[in-house]
């Protein structure tokens, strides 16, 4: 199995998804991020059995003739038929050209591997493709292309990824792990379940028509994927402690150390609790659902309830914010 780091096509950055122009990383940044990526993926693959490559082996010394040959195998139109890339030019946003080289040198990093099999996310459908069109110019097999549905992220709304803080990190420790999976709503924890969980797809459709018809417990249902999901990256032990604490902690009502912390600058000078709430919660973010939880009393602001979705929060020091039953955030301001 080869894990590839796209090392060379991180400069160039990948438009998929996007709206603008991506900024391109430096080579510091990739080589950070390299870092990183080997560290989270061996808690999933076995290191012995996996061959760590970087693109910059081949794209980097890649001839301006051998590079020509390559953007000479795809069109303008072609390239339009992307979502991202017609939307973009349809809302008459700049396409920078160096972007339509990505799913180019992705492509090529397939006929350099002489790659047999590529898995990649649903949103990279169109570059896994152009890697079979290059491989039958380049005298090859094409790849089986293999893709996997995205996972939205704990605000279940956006795709999970650490820039927008809706992530859980598989090197987090598993106190955080297990909180973060906690702070899930109801239907986000089913579609993680399908994704995540080993449970087969009997298992999963007994536990949804549990939840459906009251005979199995949400709550519980949500402790049992969080226990998975630390059990598979920090061990079994980890996870019963992990468990424990989180329910000594809600038993005694504490505000947890590793509470999340936000900067109050995200508020925009808004202090209302309604627009706070939605603003910073993960499970309430829209200002509708945020007014009805404080009204049923579902908010606490530093250990006392509110009910008044117009009342405000002093915009010094940290305020601390209990959201519902289970999502525990602190506004920090400067």
């Amino acid at each position: 199995m080869v894990f590839l780091i796209g090392d060379f096509t991180g400069m160039i950055g990948d438009p998929s998804g996007k709206i603008e122009t991506r900024k391109p990383l430096t080579r510091e940044d990739v080589e950070r991020n390299a870092e990183t990526y080997r560290e989270q993926i061996f808690k999933i693959l076995d290191p012995d059995r996996t061959e760590v490559r970087f693109n910059s082996e081949w794209l980097s010394p890649l001839p301006i003739e051998e590079l020509v040959r390559v953007a000479a195998q795809m069109t303008v139109a072609r390239m339009l038929e992307r979502d991202d890339f017609r939307r973009r030019y349809e809302e008459e946003r700049p396409i920078s050209i160096h972007e339509f080289l990505y799913p180019l040198l992705q492509g090529y990093d397939s006929v350099a591997l002489r790659a047999d099999v590529e898995l990649g996310g649903t949103d990279q459908k169109f570059n896994l493709l152009v890697g079979r069109d290059l491989q039958r110019v380049w005298g090859q097999e094409p790849q089986v292309v293999m893709t996997t549905p995205l996972l939205v992220g704990l605000d279940g709304v956006n795709k999970m990824s650490k820039s927008l803080g809706n992530y859980v990190g598989i090197t987090e420790d598993p106190e955080t792990i297990f909180g973060k999976m906690m702070s899930i709503s109801d239907d986000l924890m089913l579609r993680y379940y399908e994704l995540l969980s080993d449970i087969s797809v009997v298992e999963l459709e007994q536990l949804k028509n549990g939840i459906a018809d009251g005979s199995r417990h949400p709550m519980d249902a949500k402790v049992a994927l969080a226990r998975e999901m630390v059990a598979r990256f920090h061990g079994t032990s980890a996870a019963k402690g992990a468990e424990e604490g989180f329910r000594n902690r809600f038993s005694r009502k504490e505000f947890p150390a590793d509470a999340r912390r936000i900067s109050g600058a995200v508020l925009a000078g808004k202090t209302d609790l309604a627009s706070v709430v939605s603003t910073v919660s993960l499970s309430f973010r829209s200002k509708a659902a945020a007014r009805r939880l404080i009204e049923q009393g579902g908010l606490e602001v530093n250990g006392e309830r509110a009910s008044d979705p117009s009342g405000t929060i002093p915009p010094r020091g940290e305020i601390r914010l209990k959201i519902g039953k289970k999502e525990f955030v602190v506004v920090a301001f400067d």
